[in-house]
């Protein structure tokens, strides 16, 4: 790949490195919360908002964040004022925003084209989508820092962390805001429908190989990371897609440590 003689690659590398760490962070968080059905949620509710934002002309980030914690409050709200189980309001809130996404898409056709939006185009992202990318992980870092305590008590018995008197709502919303950041970041990478993979596999992997947080969180960064650029690799060589080739990569190093990680490798458990 020639990165000293194109500027976009250089871009497109960077971006997709920073992208694969943060989803690999705020995943790890995700799957030990069993929430992955909501990362899967608010990566598609984000789509309105997208869409709202390039029609008004405003900040993507901001519409798409307004539309991502909407969509987290009214799963709740469904969740905690009806008999219907969480994975139930998941499924109607999130294909309803999902829907609403498609409509507003093909409203806004004729100004401009947002199918991109769904599958990713990492060598189209620009020097400001690495500034903005850049300044989300920080955040992402930021957050998790100032908060591990609250992350970690809360994600592994949220009983005990509400009455050791911790704000769970918080944390919880919070988290919802990271992801919906996280997500934003990653539409041109990996594109809405295949961000839940980059937010899920590479943690999942991570799982795999530790039962320490802070080193799941070390090691899913670094499989995100790791599979964003072996990922561009092939999609540059090979001409194929960068965001399947990524989450490609990503499950392929998945599928490797199922089999042969020490704990809970299926070759370790047989032998």
């Amino acid at each position: 790949m020639a990165l000293g003689e194109y500027n976009f690659l250089q871009t497109a590398l960077i971006t997709s490195v920073l992208v694969g760490v943060m989803s690999g962070l705020i995943g790890s968080f995700i799957i030990l919360r069993g929430m992955a059905l909501m990362g899967d949620a608010i990566s598609h509710a984000v789509l309105p908002g997208v869409a709202v934002a390039y029609m008004l002309g405003i900040n993507i980030i901001l519409g798409a964040s307004l539309f991502g914690i909407l969509a987290a409050m009214l799963i709740g709200l469904v969740a905690s004022h009806s008999k219907l189980k969480n994975d139930t309001a998941i499924g109607i809130v999130f294909s309803a925003f999902y829907a609403l996404g498609f409509i507003l898409i093909a409203a806004a056709e004729s100004a401009t084209n947002l199918h991109h939006i769904l599958f990713g185009n990492v060598l189209a992202v620009s020097d400001s989508d690495l500034i903005t990318t850049t300044c989300i992980l920080i955040v992402v870092i930021l957050f998790i820092t100032l908060f591990y305590k609250e992350l970690l008590i809360s994600s592994f018995d949220e009983t005990f962390a509400k009455t050791y008197g911790l704000n769970t709502q918080f944390i919880h919303y919070g988290l919802m805001l990271m992801l919906t950041l996280v997500t934003v970041s990653a539409l041109q990478t990996v594109g809405i429908i295949l961000v839940v993979a980059m937010l899920i596999t590479p943690a999942a992997t991570a799982f795999l190989w530790t039962d320490r947080l802070h080193w799941m969180l070390v090691f899913s960064a670094i499989i995100g990371a790791v599979s964003a650029i072996v990922g561009l690799f092939l999609s540059y060589t090979l001409n194929w897609a960068s965001g399947p080739s990524i989450v490609l990569v990503s499950a392929l190093v998945f599928g490797l440590s199922f089999l042969s990680s020490p704990k809970q490798g299926l070759i370790f458990k047989r032998t």
